[in-house]
């Protein structure tokens, strides 16, 4: 009977620790690549520009659709999450690499990634918090600061 309880407890365990793993852990594999987090990172961009287009258009019809505007709303809200998420986990955690303090230009280029990946958090945020698209527009300036520099400075390693 002991033994019947300590499985199930340790299935329950399991099943309610499961969705906190996410598709990619901190094991340094080399599967995952740069490239295709940021095009990711872009994708998730383009569909928070529509869902915001889709909310602001469906909040102006007569009645207005509350069902479909909040799915859009949800859905602009996952893919702001999913890019905090990206860049937390991936560049933050793994990416960008901590520096000797004697290494004055590492640090400045380690500064610069920091701070840019800052502003896309902010910017991902944001984009959560209005349908405004000039916060869009900043989340794409930002990651685009931000991929131009971090593979330049990965090419010249």
């Amino acid at each position: 009977m002991k033994k019947t309880l300590g499985v199930f407890i340790f299935l329950v365990m399991i099943a309610l620790i499961r969705p906190a793993v996410f598709s990619h852990c901190e094991i340094p594999c080399g599967i995952y690549n740069d490239e295709m987090r940021f095009t990711m990172i872009e994708e998730h961009i383009k569909t928070i520009e529509k869902a915001m287009k889709e909310i602001e258009h469906l909040a102006g019809h007569q009645p207005p659709n509350f069902n479909q505007i909040v799915r859009w709303i949800t859905n602009k809200e996952k893919h702001a999450e999913e890019i905090q998420h990206i860049i937390s986990q991936y560049f933050l955690t793994q990416r960008v690499k901590l520096v000797e303090k004697e290494d004055d230009n590492a640090r400045k280029i380690r500064t610069e990634h920091l701070s840019l990946c800052h502003e896309i958090l902010v910017f991902a945020m944001k984009t959560k918090q209005t349908t405004d698209l000039s916060n869009v527009e900043k989340l794409k300036s930002a990651v685009k600061a931000f991929k131009d520099s971090y593979l330049e400075a990965k090419a010249k390693k």
